[in-house]
């Protein structure tokens, strides 16, 4: 786990939060369905906008077998705040939703009996600061996006998968590349927590690499992106 920022750098606020069994990682869509009464409560309150901006964090759990969250050892310390983008309120109470995540938080407290759901004090986590782009940065940028070339021609078909955008920065590249890749939690994690954005970057590429020897060793083929909304089901808390 990378050093923790000091207090005067970091910026504390209050957010809802939605532990889940994955890790979500910035600038990636998040799709749910919320059938528990209390996430029934955050949704409604993200709609009527109680709370500011419509935005939670998303963090995830350190054991599957959690049943209920009571403190701060339960969670991984690094999350992912998220913007609710679409709600669709089903006849029965449930939603369905997607929402859009933004930035990386660090966990400081945990409130447990102020709302139904839970609410965090969290302080934000940025990146470090890198030198402006040269050939290295531009050759990793090129050695990453083959492997990741490599990882999705390998699990998807030819329409299940598509490159990030040419223009996307190199802060953001890594978490794109791991978007449609399916990691373990621990190495997602990883990425998460990585704040030097070259770091990030040369990790995301080593483990395509080592997915996709893992592919091609077992001749197993996942699901493709699309069928794989039941992850983010939090089946033993919502």
């Amino acid at each position: 786990m990378t050093e923790p920022e000091s207090e005067s750098d970091a910026t504390t606020t209050i957010l809802p939060l939605f532990p889940l069994q994955t890790v979500l990682l910035p600038g990636t869509k998040l799709p749910l369905h919320i059938f528990e009464p209390r996430y029934r409560q955050l949704m409604t309150d993200l709609v009527k906008g109680t709370v500011p901006d419509r935005e939670f964090g998303v963090v995830a759990l350190r054991s599957s077998l959690t049943r209920e969250v009571r403190g701060l050892d339960q969670l991984y310390e690094v999350g992912c705040s998220t913007v609710l983008r679409e709600a669709k309120r089903l006849p029965d109470g449930r939603f369905d939703v997607v929402t859009q995540a933004r930035r990386r938080f660090r966990l400081r407290e945990l409130d447990c009996v102020s709302a139904p759901y839970l609410i965090a004090t969290v302080d934000w986590v940025d990146d470090d600061p890198v030198s402006p782009a040269g050939d290295m940065t531009e050759r990793l940028a090129t050695v990453a996006r083959a492997a990741h070339q490599r990882y999705c021609e390998t699990a998807w078909r030819s329409d299940d998968w598509h490159p990030p955008e040419p223009g996307t920065s190199i802060g953001d590249l890594a978490y794109a590349l791991a978007a449609d890749c399916l990691l373990p939690l621990e190495d997602r994690q990883r990425l998460l927590e990585e704040r030097h954005p070259l770091r990030r970057l040369r990790i995301a590429c080593r483990l395509l690499t080592r997915e996709t020897g893992f592919l091609n060793t077992l001749g197993a083929v996942p699901l493709p992106p699309g069928e794989l909304t039941d992850l983010s089901r939090p089946a033993s808390l919502n």
